[in-house]
């Protein structure tokens, strides 16, 4: 998977106590809120998930600016998770770009790339995303970033449209 040429470089950074409001003003505006749960809700499980193990919150910055908010999942430490049939060290991520300005401008595929390449340097063998299928600004950000759909699925977390990217090294049997 190749880099954007001359791409951003983004830093990813753990959520502190501080980051909170803004996250949840990011969650609120209507680009998020038409895909993220309620924003007092969202908050209330990212500040459980700030010492979890399970969940690593993060904030993604841009040139030391917080643009975005991206947590990282490990769908078999949590009892019952709906992919939990994914190959072992498989990982999950979910991802919101704050400001709205900057939606729509391949910022969402290239912070992907960049984090999903990282997570594969550290021996994850398959990264998952699960946004809904309607949500299609979405979906094209993952498939630019080189996921590729494993289906439609429902579950608690309602309708999604799973999908996966293979690490390079392709080192794990379904």
């Amino acid at each position: 998977m190749a880099q954007p040429e001359a791409g951003p470089i983004y830093d990813f950074r753990a959520v502190a106590e501080a980051d909170l409001p803004v996250i949840a003003g990011w969650l609120a505006l209507p680009h998020a809120a038409a895909w993220w749960g309620d924003p007092v809700t969202e908050i209330a499980s990212i500040r459980e998930h700030i010492d979890s193990d399970s969940v690593e919150p993060l904030i993604v910055e841009l040139a030391g600016r917080p643009v975005a908010y991206l947590q990282s999942y490990d769908p078999h430490l949590e009892e019952d998770h709906p992919y939990a049939d994914q190959p072992f060290g498989t990982l999950g991520i979910d991802l919101v770009i704050g400001p709205p300005a900057l939606t729509g401008i391949g910022h969402g595929p290239a912070i992907v790339t960049q984090f999903t390449e990282a997570l594969f340097e550290e021996g994850a063998p398959r990264v998952i995303a699960d946004p809904h299928p309607d949500n299609g600004r979405a979906v094209r950000a993952y498939e630019k970033a080189g996921f590729r759909p494993l289906g439609e699925r429902s579950s608690h977390y309602g309708r999604v449209l799973l999908m996966a990217i293979d690490s390079p090294e392709g080192d794990f049997e379904e």
